[in-house]
């Protein structure tokens, strides 16, 4: 029998959103109408969930989190508390510009950091890790580790979320990388 969802009495689910099997939307959470969200997820307090957004399974999106149109999360992603998407990339409030979306692609899992700003256009490598507070403005290579604004790459780090080593090995885990054209790849050795 599949997991039965929780929806808390306080989120709104319009008719057409899409929900997987053991998903948890918790406190005053609004999911559009055309959202498709994976199975597993966990999706906090106020978070709010665009038309057209797409939420791979086991994703977890932590308090006052805004997920706009032309944002994918591929499987696995975190999203931490009050981080910010963008999807107009030069919004004003007298134009209207949802031509103008630009897409937002956050490989499978990658982790953004509390208070980090993703702006539209880019691409987060797989496992990527974006510090607390970061600005992404450009593509973040698989497995890098980056901070700051704009945010910058400072290292590497494993699928298990830990630093890696010098020779890309982590002490926590064992498991070995290589250097690829995507970032690192996990070694066969």
């Amino acid at each position: 029998m599949p997991p039965v969802n929780f929806i808390h009495e306080t989120a709104i689910v319009d008719p057409g959103a899409r929900i997987g099997d053991g998903a948890r939307i918790w406190h005053w959470t609004h999911i559009c109408t055309g959202a498709v969200i994976g199975e597993n997820c966990n999706l906090g307090q106020n978070v709010f969930v665009a038309n057209k957004v797409v939420i791979g399974n086991g994703c977890k999106i932590q308090n006052n989190v805004s997920v706009y149109e032309g944002v994918i999360l591929e499987d696995e992603v975190f999203c931490g508390p009050s981080m910010v998407f963008t999807n107009i990339y030069n919004p004003r409030a007298a134009i209207r510009k949802m031509d103008q979306v630009r897409s937002t692609l956050v490989k499978r899992g990658a982790t953004l950091g509390a208070n980090s700003t993703i702006v539209c256009g880019v691409t987060i490598g797989r496992y990527a890790f974006v510090g607390a507070g970061s600005v992404v403005n450009a593509d973040i290579a698989d497995h890098a580790l980056v901070v700051g604004n704009p945010a910058r790459q400072i290292g590497w780090v494993c699928q298990c979320g830990e630093s890696l080593a010098e020779n890309l090995s982590c002490v926590v885990c064992g498991k070995k990388y290589i250097r690829t054209a995507q970032g690192l790849s996990e070694s066969g050795l």
